[in-house]
């Protein structure tokens, strides 16, 4: 049956709850296996094929008591599996939190071991050091068959790197690190080359980049980045010539750029790469000795466009494979107007507004390829690119009608202060939903110093609101971090106050282009997002009909109070987190209000939202208030607690909100 000759069909709760059909494919560096995670109920194995026989049967691997949440190839015959479980821990206090696991397996998924055997813990309090913390990988060493890199992150050998050989899970500490380094960068060899460390001089807190001096061995400062300037250097990688790094700097501009820097000399030349409205983010760099020519080649600059992470590749042959892919996936440009919020100054670009498409995995000759497809509204796509033919390989939500999501795009509006705010704007489908105007929900991010992307959004609240005919404003207000200094810097101690006015004024601007209905919007966010949502129903009544905070904070003292033992914290933050705390005036809040949080969650502990909720109901406010057991800061243990927390969303908005719905 022709899909687009039939109505779009709404998507029903326990479809957007369940886990993707398959997802996060990872490709194996000699290009003959692919694994993924495959999602079947509450269920997820690891599905491992051969490239040259996906017509079989995979080879699948399971886990008893722990969810696994990521698969990947460090080695040819090597898997990184990542777990997660519930945890209790009882001290003083219950502890009611989620712990993770790292573990390597080979492809058949027999033989299980952690990169670094933890010794058994002697404590209560090391069990829950050990619960909460995890050996990471530092460099998976493309060049050497059996090694890789880990940097220990538990008890007295806490951030010490172990080269790990994968044969018999042997390991001899390569560095013992000192107690204010914040993480190392290896060259293409895999030698540790550069690292961060934290201190405090006279000046204040501040950041120090050191490289490893080749001859003598010592580290030695080359930058330093005082945290409460909001300077950024950072070493982001090695060039075949040891004495050239590539830096990411935002020192003297508004947005960050890449440059070349001579360690010797230490001088930083030319930028390498700066976008005129986006902060630049990476360099990509062919790390495979059996490349040959092409080893340490330059393939691609990052940068923090409309889908967070975007390519403007360098290379010839990647500007050539990547005119061949775009044209065989159907990806199409459009005019997008962008905006610079530091001058604003405007211009218009030929961008792909509906999809495009990111390569997560590539064999040395860029012979064969993993490539994942999506966009705001299209869950996303994988295809095998080998040997110049293109596959599909499957689509993580096939059952999701992507025509029921709506149509994103990035848009601009003024705040009351003349500063332009982006936000992605969605619309719902015309066909399933009639025209506009809609009725509107303002859906401000979390951090606040993150940002929302053009990207297929798997929290499903975007294509939740959009699916049920509701035009859906993702404003990126100041605070909001990606979008360059002047926006980032603008939220300074403005929390429930300019930070919020822009919400409001994006509520305004919906009104004003007729795509929201007036006395129709609710206001809907997460953590910082919940917030907001807070603070909106504490304010004035008129902007929203009623709002939904999500594990929000209501007490800015004291979220931050425990992070203010750390000079660092203290110093970058403090000073930027202050303003409405909306426990305050809980008792005067003016519009209904719908809480949820959580009791698993330990970044925003549920007594920020209990407090707000019991003030507000001794007022006899209209609240409703959900706890969520098996749900911590965003994730859900199963697809029944995804799907309650959606659906509590959805009922509120479509039956209550004031008891009409929205």
């Amino acid at each position: 049956m022709d899909v687009e000759a039939t109505a779009p069909k709404r998507p029903t709760i326990e479809q957007l709850a369940a886990y993707p059909a398959f997802s996060g494919f990872s490709l194996s560096p000699d290009g003959k296996h692919i694994a993924a995670l495959r999602g079947v109920g509450e269920d997820r194995t690891i599905a491992v094929w051969k490239t040259d026989a996906l017509d079989q049967p995979p080879t699948l691997i399971g886990a008893e008591r722990m969810k696994i949440t990521g698969v990947s190839f460090i080695k040819n015959d090597r898997l990184a599996v990542n777990f997660w479980q519930p945890y209790d821990l009882r001290m003083d206090r219950l502890t009611k939190t989620f712990v993770s696991k790292l573990m390597i397996t080979d492809l058949q998924g027999k033989s299980w071991n952690e990169p670094i055997t933890q010794a058994r813990a002697t404590s209560r309090a090391q069990e829950l050091m050990q619960s909460l913390t995890n050996p990471t990988v530092l460099d998976r060493l493309p060049n050497d068959p059996h090694h890789i890199l880990v940097v220990n992150n538990v008890g007295s050998n806490s951030g010490d790197v172990f080269r790990v050989d994968l044969r018999d899970f042997s390991s001899e500490r390569i560095q013992m690190t000192e107690g204010r380094v914040a993480g190392y960068i290896t060259d293409l060899d895999g030698a540790l080359r550069a690292r961060l460390q934290q201190n405090i001089d006279s000046t204040g807190a501040y950041i120090a980049a050191e490289f490893r001096n080749i001859q003598t061995g010592a580290w030695e400062e080359h930058f330093r980045s005082y945290v409460k300037d909001r300077d950024r250097t950072e070493i982001i990688g090695f060039s075949t010539d040891p004495n050239i790094a590539f830096i990411l700097s935002n020192v003297g501009e508004d947005k960050s750029a890449i440059y070349e820097y001579d360690i010797a000399a230490k001088t930083r030349k030319e930028a390498l790469y700066q976008h005129r409205v986006f902060d630049a983010s990476r360099v990509l760099i062919n790390p495979y000795r059996s490349a040959g020519n092409e080893f340490g080649k330059l393939l691609g600059i990052g940068y923090r466009g409309p889908r967070g992470d975007e390519i403007d590749w360098t290379s010839s042959a990647m500007r050539s494979l990547d005119a061949g892919l775009k044209q065989a996936l159907g990806i199409v440009n459009n005019k997008l107007n962008l905006v610079d919020p530091s001058s604003g100054k405007s211009a218009q670009i030929d961008y792909p507004t509906a999809k495009d498409y990111r390569i997560t995995g590539y064999t040395p000759d860029l012979s064969t390829l993993i490539i994942s497809v999506d966009g705001a509204s299209i869950p996303t796509e994988y295809y095998l690119f080998r040997n110049g033919s293109l596959t599909l390989l499957a689509k993580s939500y096939p059952d999701i009608d992507p025509r029921a999501l709506g149509d994103t795009n990035l848009v601009y509006y003024k705040a009351r202060d003349g500063l332009d705010i982006p936000a992605f704007l969605t619309k719902p489908n015309e066909e399933l939903c009639g025209p506009g105007p809609w009725p509107a929900v303002v859906h401000p991010h979390g951090g606040p110093w993150a940002r929302d992307t053009m990207d297929f959004d798997s929290s499903m609240w975007v294509p939740l609101l959009a699916s049920r005919c509701m035009a859906v404003l993702r404003p990126q207000y100041r605070g909001s971090d990606g979008w360059g200094r002047k926006l980032w810097m603008a939220g300074d101690a403005e929390w429930g106050q300019k930070m919020q006015d822009d919400k409001d004024d994006g509520a305004k601007w919906l009104i004003d282009q007729k795509i929201a209905q007036p006395n129709r919007i609710a206001i809907f966010g997460f953590s910082y997002g919940g917030y907001a949502a807070f603070d909106a129903a504490i304010r004035p009544a008129g902007t929203y009909k009623c709002a939904i905070a999500g594990a929000g904070v209501s007490d800015i003292r004291r979220i931050w109070s425990r992070f203010y033992t750390n000079p660092f914290f203290r110093q970058a933050q403090a000073p930027t987190v202050k303003g409405v705390s909306p426990v305050d005036e809980a008792a005067n809040t003016q519009i209904p209000i719908m809480v949820f949080h959580g009791e698993r969650d330990q970044t925003v502990p549920i007594e920020q939202s209990d407090w707000f909720v019991e003030k507000a109901k001794q007022a006899g406010k209209p609240v409703i208030y959900h706890k969520i057991a098996d749900y911590a800061h965003g994730p859900a243990w199963t697809r029944k607690v995804f799907a309650e927390q959606l659906s509590y969303i959805e009922d509120y908005l479509l039956k209550g909100c004031g008891g009409s719905g929205l």
